[in-house]
């Protein structure tokens, strides 16, 4: 079954990079910027470096490369999904191959987790839409602040949470096929799915290395899919984008290895450090949308 998931996203590898490449070969406004030139500046290529290196080491690079863009006035604010989801799809991939080469996991329970996230941003894409974004990210914002405290707790020998399974079978890998293809789902709206997952697995008593190849998987077979769709509408900036794949290839082959090596009380407070991360920049991200809309909602 790993053959069949390497040949399944080396496929969808192909059709992304072939897609990108004739996306380009068409040009347009996206391609074209401070003098035609379409290379990536060396700023540009060290947010796809720094950004992915944290990402491989399960914080996520979506919100640190949102803030990177803003501050330093990189992307427009309507291109950066599409610069993101474009530039940040090779080192995901090459991610997901390296993860689910290097760390031993049961391939009934990638293969279903993976899957069911998935389907879960197929066809929950419509369900999930109208379901209030800051809402969502205020919920999960403390759930996860919770479950940081619970490993807190459970790194000082105070409660008993995760173990050292590298697979699930019955009620255990139901629950974990369902919480996948609701973060599936989830993901239409932003919603990072890296340190939900890394809790879920581990509250079903498997070691939190398990996370890495099961939401790097999931991401790598969603992200194309979304990425050939801004690059067809154009709606990406080129130079970025090819800062944060060229930037980033190298930090993914580093930090791979880091994972790897950590002992398993290690990766757990690593998961301490990721879950409370997301806690607090989903919170803040409420925090903000609110002030954001307070103006209109005035208007």
């Amino acid at each position: 079954m790993r053959v069949v998931l390497f040949v399944l996203l080396a496929g969808l590898g192909v059709v992304f990079v072939a897609g990108w490449v004739e996306g380009v070969r068409r040009g347009g406004e996206s391609t074209t910027e401070e003098g035609g030139s379409k290379l990536p500046s060396p700023l540009q290529a060290a947010i796809g470096f720094v950004t992915n290196f944290f990402d491989t080491l399960g914080i996520g690079s979506f919100a640190p490369t949102t803030s990177w863009f803003k501050l330093q006035n990189v992307v427009p604010d309507e291109r950066i999904p599409g610069t993101m989801h474009v530039g940040h799809t090779p080192p995901v991939i090459v991610q997901a191959f390296i993860f689910i080469a290097i760390i031993q996991v049961d391939m009934i329970t990638l293969a279903s987790m993976i899957g069911a996230s998935v389907l879960g941003a197929w066809l929950g894409a419509g369900v999930v839409a109208n379901w209030p974004r800051r809402n969502i990210q205020i919920g999960m914002g403390i759930a996860l602040l919770l479950a940081a405290v619970t490993f807190v707790a459970a790194n000082l020998g105070f409660a008993p949470v995760g173990g050292e399974a590298i697979g699930l079978r019955g009620v255990g890998l139901g629950v974990g096929v369902v919480t996948s293809f609701i973060l599936g789902a989830l993901m239409t709206l932003g919603i990072g799915m890296y340190a939900p997952s890394m809790i879920i697995i581990s509250l079903l008593g498997m070691n939190p290395a398990v996370a890495f190849p099961i939401m790097m998987g999931s991401s790598a077979f969603l992200m194309p899919v979304a990425a050939l769709r801004f690059i067809k509408a154009g709606a990406y900036k080129l130079r970025p984008a090819l800062g944060l794949a060229l930037g980033g290839l190298p930090a993914v082959l580093i930090a791979a290895f880091i994972v790897k090596s950590l002992p398993l009380e290690t990766m757990r407070w690593l998961v301490v450090a990721v879950v409370s991360y997301a806690a607090i920049v989903m919170l803040r991200s409420a925090y903000v949308e609110r002030l954001e809309t307070a103006p209109q909602a005035a208007a």
